[in-house]
């Protein structure tokens, strides 16, 4: 498989370990969230908008996690992905700290998690 290929396969929305926290929600008795909410800082997973809630499920890789599998560096253009996963982590606590700002409690579920 190329790497284009690849890429073109790694989603943003809808991911499985997305899907699997979404459900669970659901068996747990917590419908009525929404999803992707552009107006919130980092556009979280999941969130319950009345009760200032919101759930972002990260892959370790893609942020940075210090998990075997966030740890893990790419093999090639190390140049570009090494600051770029530094630069998503620098993001995802900046989304997080402007939703604490704005009066919102936001917690990270991480893939590893969801495995275990």
């Amino acid at each position: 498989m190329s790497r284009s290929e690849n890429m073109r396969r790694i989603r943003s929305k809808d991911t499985r370990p997305g899907l699997y926290i979404r459900k669970l929600l659901r068996e747990l008795g917590f419908p009525g969230y929404r999803i992707h909410r552009k107006e919130l800082p980092g556009k979280p997973d999941i969130a319950y908008i009345g009760r200032r809630k919101a759930i972002f499920v990260h892959g370790c890789f893609w942020h940075g996690h210090d998990c075997k599998e966030g740890i893990r560096k790419p093999k090639t253009n190390q140049n570009y992905w090494l600051p770029k996963i530094e630069r998503n982590r620098q993001r995802d606590a900046a989304h997080l700290e402007e939703l604490r700002r704005l009066g919102w409690s936001a917690v990270v579920v991480w893939e590893c998690e969801i495995q275990d």
